[in-house]
């Protein structure tokens, strides 16, 4: 039975933490994108992010993009400083020709930092990169 069940392989779509220069507060601070980097649009897009160690949890975060279009990226949400020592996982759900795509993308604990920065394809910035 379980042979039988076909489920796709998630391509193209990757999680990456950017550091960015918030002019407001003068300060840098990481933020969380989702990217797309394939010829389609994604569909109902689900992310639930979390934060956690062996005695530390966050709150379940939960994000919801109608349409993320190809070659694109969307901002998830803000990581804070306490944050990037936990390990990091954002649950993304999404269909791409009505079909359903899932996968979890985890940043271990400390992983997001300036030493971990690489090329991040779309947004064209550097940031850490998770696939």
């Amino acid at each position: 039975m379980k042979k039988d069940i076909d489920i796709p392989v998630v391509e193209g779509v990757y999680i990456a933490a950017v550091k960015v220069f918030q002019k407001e507060f003068k300060r840098d601070e990481w933020n969380a994108y989702i990217i797309n980097d394939k010829d389609v649009d994604l569909e109902l897009v689900l992310i639930v992010a979390q934060g956690f160690s062996k005695d530390k949890k966050t709150t379940l975060m939960r994000h919801k993009i109608d349409k993320l279009p190809a070659k694109s990226y969307a901002k998830i949400e803000y990581l804070q400083d306490d944050v990037l020592a936990l390990k990091n996982t954002f649950k993304v759900s999404f269909f791409e020709d009505n079909k359903m795509f899932d996968k979890t993308f985890t940043f271990k604990e400390n992983a997001i930092n300036d030493k971990a920065m690489q090329p991040v394809p779309v947004i064209g910035v550097p940031g850490v990169l998770t696939k």
